[in-house]
């Protein structure tokens, strides 16, 4: 079977980008005040008078890297246990509460983290501190509670993943092919029959490691008076009681020099796919060599002027869809190392995964031989700024991004310096971090779609 035919573009030689200095981007400065109780909880308050709205997170230092060998898919579970009442709660207040001012709420389970929280117009910042505090004091952890929310997570499962076509792919599928370790290859969102086996003893042992105040963020953004927002905050966290908090584990893993291969058969995908992990820099350790690596799946894959987008959608018409990212859900501020850099591809049954492969090694060569054309740099730049602007631009947002970046940087002021970081970015540093992907064993798992056409 002869594959599609290539649309000839217009070739012109590009000039490269030579400039090596820091672009100059717009720079928030939203106002940032820190604090402690003595219960070891952080707070952060960043007032904004702007809008009459207050948001409300709650991040503890918990995630699915953190959860027991035998108990996949537990910090996820313990999430969903977490919306089932507290002291003064009853099951299903916590959301007649907040909807009834007026307001939304979630969490979500993240590799290094889970996050709870509400947006509400300003006058229900007290409401919000005492729903958040009432469970973070004491949850209902019932056998009730827990079996309906264990079934309640396997359903989520089933429709996410199992009854899905391309479910789980490849935040599920692809680390067990880059990683050795159980907390950086297993599944997330858990494996049925270890849900099913989770007792009471796991769930209140969890709670009292993991959920200490003083292993969580407490993060208040909006339309606040910073004195009379931490008063609140005291009269309701203060007499929390202190627990001691668990040692935090090094997740590390050496980058392998091989390439590693695996296949899987989508019985639901009505096209082959293709996923791709490299391994970067340590976020933490070293944020300005991290921040090419970010700038570099920008460069390849943001926007129809991109590399990848231009030679195989437009060129080769090799694949149908490309993206590159960093981290499991694509933030790559969301969580600490070891974390991926994922090339996905859904491609047509006539292109072959080699052929894909060879071309996006031809474009990496070229960054690294070639460096980046003139005014690819300031374009990815001022795409990535605006990006962070506007994310950062309302309530939650920024009251999200803050708690993390305090939860594991200690840095919520980072929100401030991004963009400024992200203008520092050089063309040789985005050249290096072509290098490196080149000079790794790369991780490539193959989808073969097994749908009837």
């Amino acid at each position: 079977m002869t594959g599609p035919t290539a649309v000839a573009l217009p070739t012109v030689p590009p000039r490269t980008e030579t400039n090596t200095t820091a672009v100059l981007l717009p720079a928030p400065s939203y106002p940032v005040e820190k604090t402690s109780l003595a219960n070891g909880l952080r707070v952060v308050l960043a007032p904004d008078r702007t809008a009459p709205v207050v948001a409300v997170a709650v991040h503890y230092d918990v995630g699915f890297r953190s959860e027991p060998e035998g108990r996949t898919g537990f910090a996820h579970l313990f999430e969903h246990l977490m919306f089932q009442g507290s002291e003064n709660v009853g099951k299903a207040e916590h959301a007649k509460y907040v909807q009834a001012a007026g307001g939304i709420f979630n969490g979500s389970t993240h590799p290094d983290h889970t996050d709870y929280y509400e947006l509400l117009p300003s006058g229900g910042l007290e409401r919000a501190l005492f729903l958040e505090a009432d469970r973070m004091r004491a949850p209902r952890i019932t056998r009730e509670n827990l079996d309906n929310q264990i079934a309640v997570v396997q359903e989520e499962i089933r429709v996410n993943v199992l009854n899905r076509p391309y479910g789980g792919f490849p935040w599920i599928t692809l680390p067990p092919v880059v990683f050795d370790t159980f907390p950086n290859a297993h599944n997330g969102y858990g494996d049925f029959h270890e849900l099913e086996a989770a007792s009471l003893i796991d769930a209140e042992d969890f709670f009292d490691k993991y959920y200490a105040p003083g292993n969580a963020v407490l993060t208040v953004v909006g339309d606040i008076d910073v004195e009379g927002a931490l008063r609140l905050v005291r009269r309701y966290f203060e007499d929390i009681p202190a627990r001691p908090l668990p040692s935090r584990p090094s997740f590390a893993e050496p980058v392998h020099a091989e390439e590693r291969r695996s296949v899987l058969t989508d019985p639901l995908a009505p096209r082959p796919a293709l996923a791709v992990g490299y391994r970067v820099p340590d976020p933490l350790a070293d944020l300005q060599t991290f921040l090419a690596y970010d700038v570099l799946t920008h460069v390849l894959s943001a926007g129809d002027a991109s590399r990848l987008e231009r030679r195989l959608v437009q060129k080769d018409r090799s694949v149908i869809g490309v993206s590159t990212y960093l981290g499991t859900f694509g933030d790559p501020f969301d969580q600490r190392d070891p974390l991926l850099l994922t090339l996905e591809a859904r491609h047509p049954a006539e292109s072959t995964p080699e052929a894909i492969l060879g071309a996006v090694d031809e474009e990496l060569d070229r960054i690294v031989t070639d460096g980046l054309e003139l005014g690819e740099l300031a374009r990815v730049q001022a795409r990535i700024a605006s990006g962070l602007l506007r994310e950062a631009d309302d309530a939650l947002g920024r009251a999200l991004a803050m708690a993390t970046f305090e939860l594991h940087r200690g840095r919520p002021e980072l929100i401030n310096e991004l963009p400024a970081l992200v203008g520092a970015v050089t063309s040789d540093g985005v050249q290096a971090a072509a290098a490196g992907l080149r000079a790794q064993g790369r991780a490539v798992l193959e989808l073969r779609a097994g749908a009837a056409s």
